[in-house]
C-alpha cells in the first residue's frame, strides 16, 4: 500500500461548488462557536452551501439552525433526520440535498479553522483525488484527560491514514467528490461507528481515485472531559474496529492479558512514578506525564471490553444510494 503524501496548497484560484455538511444531535452549546468558524471561512461564499442536519434532537438544536439561517451572512440549510438516530443516516440526508461537487464534512462538536475548506478542497485540482483528509487537532482543554488526549494526538488523521489495510480518513474532517459517492454509494445509514473507515475503502477498492492528505486544512476538535466519556470512546474505537473486520477481514486488537496490565502497572509504579515525580518537582513534566501509564491502560481496556462485546447488526451492511 502506497503511502498518503501530505499535499502543499499552492493553487488560490480553484474554487468549485462546495456543500458541507454537519450531523448534529442535541448540539445547542456547540452551535455559537461553529457558526462563528463557518462565518470566519476564507473560501468563497457564493461557492458553498452548509447543509446542517439535526439528528432528532430533543433540546433546541433545530430551533437554532432555523433561525440562524434566517438571519446568516452564509448559506446554511437546516435539515432534519428523525428516522434514523444515527450521525450516518444524518450525512445522507445531507449528502441527497447538497448541490456541490465537492461534498465536506465535519461535526457540531468541532472547529474549523478559517483556511480549513479551502485548504481541503484544493488538493481536488488533481483529477486522480477522490478523497481529501484535513487534520483533525485538539481544542485546548484545562482537564487532565483533555492534555492526555492532546499529548497523545488521539484524533490526528496520521493515525487513520496510517491503516495498515487501506488509509481513511475521519468524518470530522474530510471531503468526497460527490461523483464518486454516485458511483459507490453513501454512508452505511444504521453503522453506528467504522462508517468514515468504510466509505473511504470502498472508495479505494473500487480505485475511484486516490486519497490526498491535507495537514493545512485543519479543524480543532473538543476531548473528553471525564472517564465515563472516554470509556464510552474508546469502547466505540474498539466495537469499530471489530464491525470492520466482519465487513473487511481486519485484524482484531490483540487483547492484553491480566499479567500484562500486572506488569506495566507495576513498573510503573516502580519505575515511572518515581521518575516523572521528580521531574514534576523541577518542572520538567507535567501531571498529564505522570498518569499517561495508567490512562493508557484505561483506554486500552475500554477499547478491547467494545471489540470483544461487539456484533455488526445484519442491516447495519445495508449501503444507502444516491
Amino acid at each position: 500500500m502506497k503511502s498518503v503524501i501530505p499535499y502543499a496548497n499552492n493553487n488560490d484560484t480553484f474554487a468549485p461548488k462546495v456543500s458541507v455538511v454537519i450531523p448534529i444531535y442535541n448540539g445547542e452549546a456547540d452551535l455559537p462557536d461553529l457558526i462563528n468558524c463557518l462565518l470566519a471561512q476564507t473560501y468563497p461564499r457564493h461557492q458553498v452551501e452548509y447543509l446542517l442536519v439535526d439528528n432528532n434532537s430533543s433540546d433546541r438544536t433545530l430551533a437554532i439552525l432555523q433561525e440562524t439561517a434566517r438571519h446568516s451572512q452564509i448559506n446554511i440549510h437546516p435539515i432534519s433526520e428523525n428516522t434514523i438516530q444515527s450521525s450516518y443516516a444524518a450525512r445522507n440526508k445531507g449528502i441527497r440535498s447538497a448541490l456541490g461537487e465537492i461534498i465536506a464534512f465535519t461535526d457540531a462538536d468541532c472547529r474549523p479553522q478559517c483556511q480549513w475548506l479551502s485548504s481541503l478542497v484544493s488538493p481536488f485540482t488533481y483529477g486522480d483525488v477522490a478523497i481529501v483528509a484535513g487534520e483533525i487537532t485538539a481544542l485546548p482543554g484545562n482537564t487532565i484527560l483533555e492534555k492526555y488526549a492532546e499529548l497523545q494526538n488521539t484524533l490526528s488523521q496520521t493515525h487513520t491514514l496510517a491503516h495498515k489495510f487501506y488509509p481513511y480518513g475521519q468524518t470530522a474532517n474530510l471531503a468526497i467528490k460527490r461523483q464518486v459517492l454516485a458511483k459507490v454509494g453513501l454512508f452505511r445509514p444504521y453503522l453506528t461507528t467504522g462508517g468514515d473507515a468504510d466509505i473511504c475503502w470502498r472508495i479505494l477498492q473500487e480505485n475511484m481515485g486516490r486519497l490526498q492528505f491535507a495537514p493545512e486544512a485543519i479543524v480543532q476538535h473538543r476531548h473528553r472531559t471525564t472517564f465515563p466519556e472516554l470509556h464510552s470512546q474508546w469502547q466505540r474505537y474498539g466495537r469499530s474496529n471489530k464491525y470492520l473486520h466482519q465487513l473487511y477481514g481486519v485484524d482484531l486488537m490483540r487483547d492484553i492479558t491480566l499479567k500484562e496490565y500486572g506488569y506495566r502497572l507495576g513498573r510503573w509504579l516502580l519505575k515511572e512514578l518515581p521518575r516523572e515525580t521528580v521531574k514534576l518537582t523541577t518542572r520538567q513534566a507535567s501531571l498529564v506525564n505522570l498518569l499517561n501509564t495508567p490512562i493508557g491502560l484505561f483506554t486500552a481496556r475500554a477499547r478491547n471490553l467494545g471489540q470483544k462485546q461487539a456484533q455488526l447488526p445484519e442491516k447495519a451492511k445495508m449501503i444507502e444510494w444516491l
